[in-house]
């Protein structure tokens, strides 16, 4: 294991700090977009939350999962707390996941963002349509739950770029002493 210098423990912790900075400034930005206009747009904090999730530990993500679900239920209306519970447990479920069993690749993201997304607009509309019998409650189901979640997902995309773009400049990287460079090109030749 290789001792850091001070110089880069504070690139380390400098790099740490801009890249929160940014994913909290990019989610406070996709809570603006959520509450300004029609029902008829992308859930964008969960995809965001997932782009966290899949790249960091367990506790960071279910934060950061508590934080956009809080943020979601501020900005559609609904019991203060009903989608800061599911995305914690939907954030710490896809961190273990990627950390036990998939690698960090577009489609995997794409799947479990996909899948978790469809999970929250299908409670919600369970909960807040049809468990209260209303008329031609379907209606709803497809006019707006699956516009929304059709929206999300197709946005998934682009948000990946952005935070995959922030963690490509920021994310702290590994790097090899000598020592273990000189030995991994010996036992490569041999």
């Amino acid at each position: 294991m290789r001792i850091k210098t001070t110089r880069e423990k504070r690139i380390l912790y400098t790099k740490t700090t801009v890249r929160w900075i940014l994913y909290y400034v990019l989610i406070l930005l996709f809570f603006t977009i959520l509450t300004s206009g029609t029902f008829l747009k992308p859930m964008l904090l969960i995809p965001a939350a997932m782009c966290i999730a899949i790249n960091n530990d367990i506790m960071a993500s279910a934060f950061t999962g508590a934080v956009c679900g809080f943020l979601t239920d501020m900005a559609c209306g609904r019991l203060f707390g009903y989608n800061a519970v599911l995305l914690t447990v939907f954030c710490a479920g896809a961190t273990l996941i990627f950390e036990l069993y998939l690698r960090n690749k577009f489609f995997n993201y794409l799947w479990i963002t996909a899948l978790a997304s469809f999970l929250q607009c299908w409670l919600d509309y369970k909960f807040y349509y049809q468990m209260w019998g209303y008329d031609d409650v379907e209606r709803i189901f497809y006019n707006v739950t699956l516009k929304v979640w059709i929206y999300t997902v197709i946005a998934s995309v682009f948000i990946y770029l952005i935070f995959k773009l922030i963690d490509h400049f920021l994310m702290p990287r590994e790097h090899l002493t000598i020592e273990e460079a000189i030995t991994a090109k010996r036992t490569t030749r041999m």
